[in-house]
C-alpha cells in the first residue's frame, strides 16, 4: 500500500531535503523515524528538493508499506520521535501509482523579507534595510506570467530536459515591516525562486528597469539575471494534487 505523508520543517539545521552521505537531511531524518516506528526499511520519496536552509510549511512525500497503518497513532509517535523542527500532520492512503512529485499540479513558494531588524526573525526572514519600490517590483512580477522559458533563473549544469514553467501567480505584499513574495507554478527549476527574487530586488532598488527584466528573460542567461537571495527566507508553502483536498 502506498501512503502520502504530509509534513513541515524548519530547514535551518538541514542540508536540504535530499539524502546526503555526510550531512543531515530531512529525508534521512524522516526515513529513520518511519523505519524505527514501523520496524521496516522505509524510503520516502519527496515531492521536490529544497536547498540547504530552505523551509517547508507544507511538504509531501510517499512511501510503501505492506499493511494498514493506524494513522492517528503513527502521527502521534512520529511527532514524539522526530526532532522539534519537523512536524507530521497526516498520512493518507493513496492508489498504488500515486506519485508525490510527478502528480503535483501546482507548487507555491513564499520569500520573506523583514525591513526592520528583528532578532525573532533571524534565520526565518532576510533583513533588507534599503528602500524598495514595491510597486515596480509587482509590475515586474506580472511579466513572469507572460513567459514560460525561465532558463535565466535556473542553476547552470542542471539535468532538466526543459526550462519551461507555467507561472500562475507572482506578487509582492507588504504588511508593516514584512515583505512577502508569493509565486505559484506547475514546476520550478533549481534555484529559480531565489534568482527571481534577487532580480526583482534589483528592480526595486532601481538598478535595472522593467525593459531590462524582459531582456534578461529573453537572454536565457543566468549571468544576466540578478543575485540569488539567501536560502533562509524561502518557504515551500503549498503543493496541490487533484486527489488530495
Amino acid at each position: 500500500m502506498r501512503y502520502f505523508i504530509h509534513f513541515a520543517y524548519n530547514g535551518t539545521h538541514y542540508h536540504g531535503w535530499q539524502f546526503q552521505p555526510n550531512a543531515a537531511s530531512v529525508q534521512e531524518t524522516l526515513n529513520k523515524a518511519l523505519s524505527v516506528l514501523l520496524n521496516s526499511t522505509i524510503n520516502v520519496m519527496g515531492a521536490g528538493r529544497t536547498d540547504t536552509g530552505v523551509h517547508a510549511e507544507e511538504m509531501y512525500g510517499h512511501f510503501d508499506f505492506e499493511t494498514t497503518i493506524e494513522v492517528p497513532i503513527l502521527v502521534h509517535k512520529l511527532n514524539s520521535y522526530l526532532p522539534k523542527d519537523i512536524a507530521v500532520f497526516d498520512l493518507i492512503q493513496v492508489h498504488d501509482d500515486a506519485h508525490c512529485r510527478f502528480d503535483a499540479t501546482k507548487r507555491t513558494y513564499e520569500y520573506h523579507i523583514n525591513t526592520v531588524k528583528s532578532p525573532f526573525l533571524e534565520g526565518l526572514s532576510w533583513y533588507v534595510n534599503q528602500k524598495l519600490d514595491v510597486d515596480v517590483m509587482n509590475e515586474a512580477a506580472r511579466i513572469l506570467l507572460r513567459n514560460t522559458d525561465f532558463q535565466c533563473f535556473s542553476k547552470v549544469h542542471t539535468d532538466v530536459n526543459t526550462f519551461d514553467c507555467t507561472v500562475f501567480e507572482a506578487y509582492w505584499k507588504q504588511e508593516n515591516n514584512k515583505l512577502v513574495f508569493t509565486i505559484s507554478a506547475n514546476r520550478f527549476l533549481r534555484n529559480m525562486v531565489r534568482a527571481i527574487v534577487g532580480t526583482l530586488i534589483n528592480i526595486g532598488l532601481h538598478k535595472i528597469s522593467l525593459e531590462d527584466f524582459e531582456n534578461i528573460i529573453a537572454s536565457k542567461s543566468r549571468e544576466k539575471a540578478g543575485f540569488s537571495v539567501p536560502a533562509h527566507g524561502l518557504y515551500l508553502t503549498k503543493i496541490d494534487y487533484d486527489y488530495i483536498k
